[in-house]
């Protein structure tokens, strides 16, 4: 008897590589808007050049999560998402 057990169809095709990808991207996206809105506020509310600088390096970098999920879907649109 074995104590190691080989995994099943049910656990290794759980999510596509693809689909893992575009939920990953999705959340990054609205991770850095968030914080751009938070850092913003902040700056308005204190004036600290460091809050802006914060804020909108962050929503530079959810445009290019965008843009680079745009590119990601158009490279990889004949990979099936399952």
């Amino acid at each position: 008897m074995s104590l190691i057990q080989q995994p099943t169809a049910e656990l290794t095709e759980i999510m596509s590589l693809k689909a893992f990808h575009l939920v990953f991207i999705t959340a990054s996206v609205l991770l850095a808007f968030g914080f751009a809105a938070w850092s913003l506020m902040v700056y308005a509310d204190g004036r600290q050049w460091t809050d802006l600088v914060f804020g909108i390096g962050s929503a530079l970098a959810g445009i290019g999560l965008i843009v680079y999920g745009r590119y990601f879907l158009k490279k990889l649109k004949h990979i099936s998402y399952l």
